[in-house]
């Protein structure tokens, strides 16, 4: 008798906590079903996502890599939909270096640069977006467009600053602001390392520029 005096005394509190709290496991329960549904869903978009761009990425590859008279337009088409489709993926940041690349060897200066600046401007593009500027730098260089390079050599990463610091000197050098130069190109010495393949060839022009 006692043992079901006690069954029920423990029924009784069951029944009483679940008229308390039982709406809100509920509650809970149904909004983490709904929550696991939500990110399911997102994980499955986004890889659709992700194949897409794939797909776009390596017809740009294949255009670039085969060339043609019409691989420019090809380069620019597949490059324009990784841009404004799927921007925030990492196939457009390197689709973009590709056909930066890619139209600098046909000549087209100018597709090339206007790629390079949509990356040079994406800051969510961490990885990536260090080496656009670097690139444009130079092509703006060839352009003999001083200022608007040196503009994007500014606060770089610690990672290229060595890099960075080569670049602002052969910029600097011809505009013959020969102690800048010097300058910049011993702070890329300093910051690559003896043990570096790119600290000789920086060494032969700040050599080369003394030697002027």
């Amino acid at each position: 008798m006692a043992y079901d005096l006690e069954e029920q005394e423990k029924l009784d509190a069951l029944k009483a906590w679940w008229a308390r709290y039982g709406m809100l496991v509920t509650i809970v329960v149904a909004l983490a079903a709904i929550g696991w549904g939500g990110w399911a869903g997102w994980q499955t978009w986004q890889s659709h996502v992700s194949r897409q761009a794939m797909g776009y990425f390596e017809a740009l590859e294949d255009a670039a890599r085969i060339g043609g008279t019409d691989a420019v337009a090809r380069i620019k088409a597949a490059a324009g939909t990784l841009r404004e489709d799927y921007p925030n993926t990492g196939y457009a940041a390197r689709g973009v270096l590709v056909a930066a690349q890619a139209l600098q060897a046909q000549n087209d200066l100018q597709g090339a640069r206007e790629q390079l600046e949509w990356l040079a401007g994406q800051r969510k593009q961490t990885a990536l977006q260090p080496i656009a500027k670097l690139r444009l730098a130079g092509l703006l260089l060839d352009q003999k467009q001083y200022d608007a390079a040196l503009a994007q050599l500014q606060d770089p990463p610690p990672p290229f600053a060595a890099l960075y610091a080569d670049r602002r000197g052969d910029i600097l050098a011809a505009q013959g602001k020969t102690q800048e130069a010097r300058a910049a190109w011993q702070s890329a010495i300093d910051g690559l390392g003896a043990a570096n393949p790119l600290t000789p060839v920086v060494r032969l022009k700040l050599d080369a520029l003394s030697g002027a």
